[in-house]
């Protein structure tokens, strides 16, 4: 199963590194929780979320 497609993934990579230097340079150190979140998505290529709100940004859909 895959629901994230390409350039989903860049910015879900983009927006990680971003949260784990805010992170690193910012007492909020749950910053980076978020980004280890966004980047599992990521390398998956699945985002729970989207299943449940029926986005898919990548694959195409299976027929039947």
């Amino acid at each position: 199963m895959c629901n994230v497609g390409t350039i989903d993934k860049i910015i879900r990579i983009i927006v990680a590194l971003g949260l784990f230097t805010a992170a690193a340079l910012t007492p909020f150190w749950w910053l980076a929780i978020i980004g280890v979140i966004a980047l599992g998505t990521a390398l998956m290529g699945f985002c729970p979320l989207y299943t449940l709100l029926h986005l898919n940004t990548g694959c195409k859909a299976k027929v039947n």
